[in-house]
């Protein structure tokens, strides 16, 4: 029996040797087993909790997740949640299995599963038989294909470890509709300070010798083709670069007409030093500005000031154009907190075996940062994450993104406050809403860069129309060359008109007249706390003529306070309070949220006495198709022998839409404050509450702006004509939409539409389902469901107001209006310059360096005027 087990063990031996030969490691965590836990490189988990039914569970929980080294947890009692930063050796099965032990399940999310699955395991080998088995399967393959391969893979790889919070990693090329490129095709990358500044000093003596008649020595021709040589080739590859990739695609680059120009500039010149008297060593000729004054071909003419000049020209205009752009998504890049950086949290011992006192704070690594966690932020330091003070104050700056017109704010406790902006001065703690990809900043990146992915599709119509006008202007050159070839006899002349054609034609002009304005408005926009979704936005805004406004949410403050009680004969106020505060508990609403403050504070201080119950119970609690809360609620009663029973009775909170729901002094009393709350039991109305809610500041104002922009304004209100109407006189609404219940707003703002006017529907995320049925939907709010909206770029929703003030609304439209007539007024001139540009070429007036003076003067001129979208007027 001792020999059959040393046998066994001589073949499992053998059987692991074969292994590690063959590249099988079976320790493969060996050199990992001296290290200590938590000095291992961290990883973050999110897990979905289910079943964890009480608050004071969660401190139980985080303890004994914590026993493990290394690891930390943060537990989200309202999302059931648990955020998890654990050593990279460890089993995430090892953390369920410890959660299951409170009668809690956990399941990994689908992102800490990805992440999971794509991490591969310290110390893991590779197999060496795997590595023989794709070695000759890629033997087959081109050499082509093995690059695509190998580049594929280090992308994924760098990818894997790349997230928002991360700094752009070198090699990897992102989408080039991520990012604004101006539809130009010429690779932006080539254009660089040092092949100007190269350039400029070859064309300078080139320009100086052809237009300096007494600079001219023998051989100078030679000397100009010499230094024309390397501008031609090396300065002017960025275009015909451009010229080669367009037609490699099918495709017409802006600049071809220009790489045409130069390299028959240079070809001509060169067979006219060869073949005519030109190439004579004392050959010496004079500037001719007009096609009529040319020399013969026998006589020699040279181009080669053309093909410099129009090389350096356009290098010079390219980049000022480049430098002249700073676009939102790089100041964002700018801002973007990096992962590894360092930031100091506060523990919070939260467990019941954890000591008591002052904790010490610890630096960590940006990305080890869990929700819940409080940080601190001191003075310069770029806030990284969303999240409220909990201690400390300071003033902080705007931002990139202006909701208030104050440039500096103050954050004090209770304070929300927002990554990217910065602490000017003092010290703060700030517990961590979102971080990362959930970041406000995030979203507003994100936003940004898909209404230029989607500004990017939409104006390639206007380059495709613009880079139409390259092979008319070559055929057209063409045509011109036989004309006056024909006629007068002087191919010199020919071919200067010809080259003055291919000189003057600017496509990207007629490129750039929509799409920079458009980008820099949304940009302006942006900046200025309102997010456009993209071109198509604004000028569905520009064509706006009627706005409704939503009254909650956009035109009233969102804090609303209890204005009157008014109980029916017989019934006690105090309990009308009570229950309208107990069926609107669950509801968010400014409305349920106003209910509720008031039946608490009537409770807390002790109104109605001892005949109040100070608690009362709602069962199956619902907000049906009309907006009105339902459900069933306990009441007491006494009988005839005095003794008090409870009973369940159906109750309901309704606001009434029409005067002829109420009677008595429950419809005087409906009408003659603020927002009307009928509240009801046993089927029958016990009382009326109504609310105040005060209007905005700038409301009035807004209006009135609205109104000298010729467009007409409603309002869109539950409430009954009288109670709306009293509201939209205070601030000068035009037109009532009244008694219109929630389910029923979306059918009113399209029959509003299908009178033949286009609508703009302004209201908060409780009005999705009107703003999908408007031309223009626009989302108001600061608060973080707003945030969200704009993270996951809703389909329904076309400009998101980050601001609360009501004036954002006149102030998008009027920059809608301004930059399309911009736009138009480009398009036109753009055209003009062409047209008159090309005639002036044919008829021979037109030099071809003027010629190409006169096409970077247009380009510039369409960048300067597209300048003017920048500008935000509020």
């Amino acid at each position: 029996m001792d020999r059959n087990d040393e046998q066994v063990a001589s073949s499992i031996e053998l059987a692991r040797s074969a292994a590690r030969a063959a590249g099988f490691d079976d320790q493969p965590h060996q050199l990992d087993q001296n290290i200590d836990p938590t000095d291992r490189p961290k990883v973050s988990y999110a897990f979905e909790l289910d079943g964890l039914k009480n608050a004071p569970d969660i401190a139980d929980i985080e303890a004994a997740l914590e026993q493990v080294p290394g690891v930390l947890v943060r537990i989200v009692y309202p999302e059931a949640t648990a955020w998890v930063t654990a050593p990279d050796t460890l089993d995430p099965d090892v953390l369920v299995e410890i959660i299951a032990g409170f009668d809690v399940s956990a399941v990994l999310t689908d992102s800490s599963l990805r992440r999971r699955v794509q991490r591969a395991l310290p110390g893991e080998g590779l197999n060496q038989r795997t590595e023989r088995r794709n070695w000759r399967r890629r033997r087959g393959m081109s050499l082509k294909f093995r690059r695509h391969l190998d580049d594929e893979a280090r992308n994924l790889e760098k990818a894997r470890r790349a997230g928002f919070l991360k700094q752009p990693i070198e090699g990897i090329r992102e989408p080039e509709d991520l990012h604004p490129q101006d539809l130009l095709f010429t690779a932006r990358g080539l254009l660089t300070t040092t092949r100007l500044v190269i350039v400029f000093f070859l064309t300078v003596p080139v320009l100086l010798m052809s237009y300096v008649p007494s600079m001219q020595f023998d051989g100078w021709q030679w000397v100009t083709l010499a230094l024309a040589t390397p501008v031609v080739t090396w300065g002017a590859w960025p275009f015909h670069r451009a010229m080669v990739g367009g037609l490699r695609r099918g495709l017409t680059a802006l600049d071809a007409a220009s790489s045409v120009a130069i390299i028959a500039a240079y070809v001509w010149s060169l067979i006219i030093l060869i073949f005519t008297t030109a190439g004579d060593l004392r050959w010496r000729t004079s500037p001719q500005w007009f096609a009529f004054n040319h020399d013969r071909i026998t006589d020699g003419e040279l181009f080669l000031d053309v093909a410099c000049g129009m090389t350096l020209l356009l290098l010079a205009g390219r980049l000022l154009t480049m430098r002249s752009r700073v676009s939102l998504l790089d100041e964002i890049e700018e801002r973007r907190p990096d992962a590894q950086k360092m930031v100091l949290m506060v523990p919070r011992h939260r467990s019941p075996g954890a000591p008591k006192g002052k904790t010490r704070p610890e630096q960590i690594p940006l990305q080890e940062i869990n929700v819940g966690d409080d940080i601190i932020v001191t003075s310069g330091q770029i806030i990284p994450v969303d999240g409220t003070v909990v201690g400390g104050s300071c003033k902080v700056g705007r931002g990139l993104i202006a909701t208030s017109e104050q440039e500096v704010e103050e954050a004090k406790v209770n304070s929300y406050v927002y990554a990217g902006t910065r602490n000017l001065d003092g010290r703060i703690k700030v517990r961590v809403a979102y971080t990362g990809h959930r970041t406000r900043l995030a979203a507003i990146h994100r936003w940004a860069a898909n209404a230029n992915v989607k500004q990017n599709k939409s104006t390639m119509l206007s380059s495709r129309t613009a880079a139409m006008l390259i092979p008319v202007a070559l055929s057209l050159a063409t045509i011109d060359f036989l004309l006056w070839a024909l006629i007068s006899g002087n191919f010199n002349a020919a071919f200067a008109t010809s080259l003055a054609v291919l000189a003057s034609v600017a496509p990207v002009a007629l490129a750039m007249s929509p799409a920079l304005a458009i980008r820099y408005a949304g940009e302006a926009a942006a900046r200025n706390g309102i997010l456009i979704r993209d071109s198509v936005t604004i000028r569905r805004t520009e064509m706006v003529d009627t706005v409704i406004f939503n009254r909650v949410g956009t035109l009233a403050e969102p804090d609303m306070l209890v204005e009157t009680i008014t109980a029916d004969r017989g019934e006690n106020p105090e309990l009308v309070l009570r229950v309208a505060g107990a069926l609107a508990l669950e509801s968010d609403h400014p409305v349920s949220r106003a209910l509720v403050r008031a039946a608490r504070e009537a409770r807390d201080s002790g109104a109605g006495g001892e005949d109040i119950p100070h608690w009362i119970d709602v069962h199956h609690a619902e907000i049906n198709h009309d907006g009105d809360f339902t459900g069933l609620i306990n009441l007491p009663s006494i009988d005839s022998e005095g003794v008090e029973h409870r009973n369940q009775v159906d109750a309901m909170l309704w606001r009434p839409r029409n005067m002829a729901d109420l009677e008595g002094r429950l419809a005087v009393a409906a009408v003659s404050g603020g927002t009307p709350l009928v509240v009801r039991w046993k089927g029958r109305d016990r009382g009326v509450i109504t609310l105040y809610d005060s209007v905005k500041p700038d409301a009035e104002d807004a209006i009135a702006e609205l109104e000298n922009q010729g467009i007409d304004t409603m309002m869109l209100s539950r409430d009954a004509y009288p109670v709306a109407r009293r509201i939209a006189n205070r601030i000068g609404i035009d037109q009532v939409l009244a008694g219109i219940a929630p389910g029923r707003k979306p059918q009113t703002v399209r029959s509003v539409h299908t009178r033949g006017a286009t609508v703009a529907m302004v209201g908060d995320v409780s009005v999705l389902d009107s703003l999908r049925v408007s031309d223009v939907a626009i989302l108001m709010g600061t608060d973080t469901q707003v945030d969200r909206i704009a993270q996951s770029g809703h389909p329904d929703v076309d400009i998101i107001v980050l601001r609360s003030d009501v004036s954002a609304i006149p102030q998008v439209i009027a920059q809608a209006r301004r930059v399309c007539r911009i736009i138009d007024r480009n398009i036109i001139l753009a055209w003009t310059y062409n047209a008159l540009a090309l005639l002036a070429s044919v008829a021979g007036v037109l030099h071809p360096m003027a010629a190409t003076v006169l096409m970077l003067g247009s380009s510039l001129l369409i960048e300067a005027r597209s300048n003017r979208a920048r500008t935000f007027r509020r």
